[in-house]
């Protein structure tokens, strides 16, 4: 074998809070994929009908691609050096270079382009990161964090994801944390990740944005049939759902990760009032997903009664509501504390 790191491989819900969690455990700071999710201000919403994917609106549950990881390691003290790449052959001798003085190395993908996924689950989507952590000959061992066991990728096979074309193209992307203090401010940085994550969901004044932009999809959903036509707005509740469930983790698991970064928070922070609090967000995240059911049955052509775009409208407001309360609530029982 060429190299080989002993790495800690953990399955992960979401690739970049996994890949996240991952490296830093390897560099001995102890970091839960939820603790990386909430610290890196993972939640979030975003209603963008002006952005087409696949000439269909854009909805995002989640921060920007790479915010998780750059925030986490901001809040830690973390070194992180980052390069991308004009040559193919050149960002590859140089993921060689790393592996080869002991270091896991972070590389943003395209999907579609790797061969270990199952050929459902294989769609253009260039934002997909893994942490290379070896080579035994032709092959590269791959610790992918949304898969159980360590996998191995050919050479061929890894270049063409990394260059992969299209929307966001990653260009050789590649990442490794460089320098990690001793004794991180773990507290600290709870802290930031929470609060900067409610006030954002609150505060922001786009409409289409944080908990406004719930209620602006929902105004908008119950519109759908009579703008839209009906075959049309099944195509725009089909993209919903599929944004919502399928890609990453969407709207009901983020959710339930966020629940899980809560009560985390609540024995770093020493504030037990964010156990209830976790248990409220486990509730709306129940409710994200009976949308996402409810809505999956109508694009299946079987839709129950009460099934119907009004009802999907109210679900959503549901959640909407339910959510602001919670980031209120959060920010309340932060400004407390600390007084």
């Amino acid at each position: 074998m060429d190299s080989y790191i002993a790495f800690p491989h953990s399955q992960s819900a979401h690739c970049e809070s996994g890949v996240t969690a991952n490296l830093l455990r390897f560099h001995n700071i102890e970091c839960s994929e939820a603790l990386a999710f909430g610290i890196g201000e993972g939640l979030f919403f975003g209603y963008l009908p002006f952005i087409k994917i696949n000439n269909l609106p854009l909805t995002t549950f989640r921060g920007a691609v790479g915010s998780i990881f750059s925030k986490v390691n901001k809040r830690l003290g973390v070194t992180v050096r980052r390069r991308k790449f004009r040559s193919e052959s050149e960002a590859m001798d140089e993921l060689d270079a790393k592996l080869l003085q002991g270091i896991p190395v972070g590389c943003q993908t395209g999907a579609f382009w790797l061969p270990y996924f199952p050929p459902a689950f294989r769609f253009h989507f260039n934002m997909h990161n893994l942490v290379v952590i070896g080579r035994d000959g032709d092959e590269y061992l791959i610790s992918d964090p949304v898969f159980e066991k360590v996998v191995r990728c050919k050479r061929d096979d890894l270049q063409r994801a990394r260059f992969a074309r299209g929307a966001l193209a990653p260009k050789g992307a590649m990442y490794y944390l460089e320098a990690v203090p001793e004794n991180p401010d773990m507290g600290g940085a709870v802290l930031q990740g929470l609060t900067k994550a409610c006030r954002t969901m609150l505060r922001t004044p786009l409409p289409f944005l944080g908990v406004r932009g719930i209620k602006f999809l929902a105004d908008r959903l119950e519109k759908w049939p009579k703008k839209l036509g009906e075959e049309q707005a099944l195509l725009y509740l089909g993209q919903l759902i599929r944004m919502q469930e399928e890609i990453g983790t969407g709207g009901g698991g983020f959710r339930f990760m966020y629940a899980a970064f809560l009560q985390e928070a609540a024995e770093i922070l020493g504030l037990p009032q964010l156990f209830q609090l976790s248990e409220r967000m486990t509730l709306v995240g129940d409710t994200w997903r009976l949308f996402a059911v409810s809505g999956a049955r109508m694009c299946k052509g079987r839709a129950k009664d009460g099934d119907t775009y009004n009802e999907l409208a109210g679900i959503l407001r549901q959640c909407g509501q339910s959510e602001r309360a919670i980031y209120g609530d959060i920010l309340e029982l932060l400004q407390r504390s600390q007084r």
